[in-house]
């Protein structure tokens, strides 16, 4: 269904989506009963004040019946009157019990204290450590942020992205590229949020490095299968970042220092057990280095990124949190340069309206803007771009039972995209102006958590979501060679197209044994914004364009059937997940495409259909000395749309037949750790020339088939070490050694082609490649 046009597609939708809350509804009144009470509260870090995501909240004489606290601490459990023993644990954290007389509604609040001796208690945390298995929902993986700092990345650095793209189904951009692929889908279809707000370019440096300051981040979630029905606009997954929110306790200050970049980090409480703060920040210097070279004086090499954030309790009902992003690169030379930057913004209040309702209400603002410079003789152009959004969002969480809750609410975005306006100082240089895009995107969902079994877990839902092209500006209607027809003026805020989707979602599980189980998914995602490319994965210059009257929305659905399993007492899990994903409206360029500064851009494009299959291995080692995973993808991508390779179906750039991903940490002692890991992949589909010709005397290319060749397959081995030189209650320290590449393989970057210098008459290939090896060591504290 690309958009609702009539009374009857209309009414088709309101059917789906009322028989979404009958369902709901029936079920619910079935399990209605007057003599029951809530115990609900926060888990919190009893040392930090940190909220506690995922904590496990236990009846002890109920089996199977208890709750995990959401995203912000909180846990609701309703039972009938009586007494019970509360059991709270969480890995890494003591176990607590509390009796309780079950006779009214009851407000707990828990503060977890640290224990590193839990992981042996591994009935403890039973339920915890059978998540992954016992969870209705698909295709989710979870980083653990301590892991993540022992994982070897590049310069030391640690990035949640790089790590990442190391689990299956999701492929990276390659080397000098932070963009990466789910199952398939192209860079801009990951939805990337930090505290809620977009994300549109996760990359510092042209990809080396993302712009997630670990020491900034507090949890991290990626759904590559059917993501749950509060989120939404992009096709392919969702990477929920959420920051730290500051140590409420005790004022600590910590960093590290790097080959290429160093970092600090300041926390502490505002107003001790009430509010807190964290300020976070990043900087490179290797344009301190250039400036004392006589070549590069002139040169700008640098990017910066600082979080901030801060809380307050107002009451133990009420809490609001603050939230910024401000990150910048700027790479360039004395005649040429570009920089962009993402700034993002979060205010939410989060709101117990009573021991069953929780709401969560954010006002999110994010810009992501990309600009470059030339410089010839006396002249300045500048080439400035920008995406800029304004978000009202609101969260309700209702839970019926431990076996039911829902999940409703709605999200309002207003966007503004500026497509790559030209500038000059040069009066006599007459560009013409671009019009800035709008438009409005609004959704209502609803998400229903129910068990209806002690085997059996659903979650199911909908989301119907609607975006209205808006103007001011003119707006064109083509023909099917491209040529412009017709020319409307809209005004300001009016209407120029209107789309309304439903987008149902449904995963489910099903345990065969305490051990292991199979689970299903379905998804409809619907996505407004489109990025328009040529290269492989995201860079800065590329262009943003929004559904208008000639680009429709994408649409996919995807399928996904799973097989999880733990053994050995939970020290290993493997999973296996089948997907098959149909995609709508799937854009391309046209052969010799004239992309920028073009204000007719709609007519450079061709639409039309995509699809991606694939199967995922993954099996991981969780605890002990030695630990790690193997994560292995077979899949396949592929379009087909009128006037590209005769309409035949064909690769699309991200498509990559094997993807094999093997990491290993081994844990010697309390002083040392040391950690590897490999990778390989098919090289990128990719379009090299099939012939030549002369033209005046000059070589030209023929290109026959769009994405027909591949790059040469891709592997790397990177190592590092890591020695915990001291800890004590007041000081920490560690050096990390590490080595990116470390058997030197050069992988292709660029493939060129040019005239042999001996023989005009041949052609040869020029390979690229960028590091060999990149050694890095790393000094990090904390006090």
């Amino acid at each position: 269904m690309y958009a609702v046009k009539t009374k009857k597609e209309l009414g088709w939708v309101k059917s789906i989506f009322f028989s979404y809350l009958l369902i709901t509804l029936v079920h619910l009144s079935a399990n209605a009963q007057t003599t029951k009470y809530t115990i609900s509260g926060t888990l919190k870090d009893k040392k930090t004040g940190e909220t506690v995501i995922g904590g496990i909240v236990q009846i002890a004489e109920l089996k199977g019946v208890g709750a995990s606290t959401n995203e912000y601490g909180f846990y609701s459990i309703t039972l009938v009157q009586g007494k019970y023993t509360v059991v709270v644990a969480s890995l890494g954290y003591k176990k607590i019990t509390k009796q309780i007389d079950l006779d009214k509604n009851i407000s707990l609040n828990l503060s977890l204290e640290e224990d590193a001796a839990i992981l042996a208690e591994v009935e403890v945390l039973s339920e915890k450590q059978d998540d992954r298995v016992t969870n209705a929902q698909a295709g989710v993986e979870k980083l653990d942020v301590k892991e993540i700092a022992k994982i070897p990345v590049f310069a030391g650095e640690k990035d949640i992205i790089k790590t990442l793209q190391l689990t299956p189904g999701i492929k990276s951009g390659g080397d000098g590229n932070a963009g990466f692929f789910v199952r398939g889908g192209a860079a801009d279809q990951n939805l990337i949020l930090l505290d809620e707000a977009p994300v549109y370019n996760a990359s510092h440096l042209l990809g080396f490095f993302s712009t997630f300051n670990s020491d900034a981040i507090k949890d991290v979630t990626v759904y590559k299968g059917g993501m749950p029905s509060q989120y939404g606009g992009r096709l392919s997954s969702v990477l929920d970042v959420k920051m730290n929110d500051g140590n409420d306790q005790k004022y600590h200050v910590g960093g590290g220092i790097g080959l290429i970049a160093s970092r600090l980090f300041v926390e502490g409480p505002i107003v001790k057990d009430r509010g807190s703060f964290i300020i976070t920040g990043r900087r490179t210097y290797a344009d301190i280095f250039l400036k004392a070279t006589e070549d590069f004086k002139d040169a700008s090499l640098y990017f910066y990124d600082l979080n901030l954030k801060a809380n307050y309790r107002i009451n133990d009902k009420n809490r609001i949190f603050v939230s910024g992003y401000f990150g910048k690169d700027k790479l360039g030379l004395s005649t040429f340069g570009l920089d962009w930057g993402n700034s993002t913004g979060t205010i939410r209040w989060n709101s117990i309206i009573n021991p069953k309702l929780f709401s969560n209400t954010s006002f999110i603002y994010s810009n992501f803007n990309y600009n470059i410079f030339i410089k010839s003789g006396e002249t300045d152009i500048a080439i400035k771009s920008k995406i800029r959004d304004f978000n009202l969002k609101q969260d309700f969480t209702y839970v019926f039972n431990p076996r039911s809750s829902l999940r409703f609410g709605f999200n309002s975005i207003h966007h503004t995209v500026t497509p790559g306006q030209i500038e000059s100082n040069d009066a006599s240089q007459n560009f013409a102006k671009l019009q800035d895009r709008y438009g409005l995107e609004n959704a209502l969902y609803l998400s229903h958590d129910w068990k209806p079994t002690q085997k059996l877990s659903i979650i199911y839902g909908v989301r119907l979501t609607s975006f209205g092209a808006l103007g001011e500006g003119n707006f064109y209607t083509y023909d099917k060679e491209g040529k412009a027809t017709d020319t409307t003026y809209y005004g300001t805020n009016k209407i120029v197209k209107n789309y309304i989707n439903l987008e149902p979602r449904l995963s489910a599980s099903y345990l065969l044994g305490k051990t292991n189980s199979l689970k299903a998914g379905y998804a409809r995602n619907v996505q407004n914004l489109h990025l328009i490319s040529n290269s492989t994965a995201s860079t800065p210059t590329d262009l943003w364009i929004l559904s208008s009257k000639n680009v429709k929305p994408e649409i996919s659905d995807q399928i996904s059937l799973g097989y999880y399993q733990n053994f050995k007492d939970n020290q290993y899990e493997f999973s296996s997940e089948i997907y098959y994903k149909d995609m709508q409206n799937q854009i391309d360029y046209k052969n010799g495409a004239n992309t920028r500064a073009n204000d007719k851009i709609e007519a450079e494009l061709l639409f039309g259909k995509g699809r991606a299959y694939g199967i995922e291995f993954f099996l991981k080692k969780k605890y002990g000395k030695f630990n790690g995973w193997i994560g292995y993808t077979l899949s396949r991508t592929e379009k087909q749309i009128n006037g590209i390779n005769n309409g035949d179906w064909y690769a699309a750039k991200q498509d990559r037949t094997h993807d094999i991903s093997v990491v290993g940490i081994y844990d010697l002692n309390k002083k040392w750790s040391f950690s590897a890991s490999w990778v390989f992949n098919t090289g990128n589909a990719v379009t090299f020339p099939s012939g030549k010709y002369m033209v005046d005397g000059q070589t030209q290319y023929l290109y026959t088939e769009r994405n027909g060749y591949r790059m040469p397959n891709y592997h790397r081995l990177d190592v590092g070490v890591t020695w915990f030189k001291k800890k004590t209650e007041k000081f920490e320290s560690s050096w990390n050694f590490s080595c990116n590449n470390a058997y030197g393989r050069e992988n292709a970057w660029i493939i060129n082609f040019r005239q042999n210098e001996n023989d005009p008459s041949k052609t040869e290939a020029v390979q690229t490649s960028l590091f060999r090896w990149v050694p890095s060591v790393t000094y990090n504290f904390k006090f």
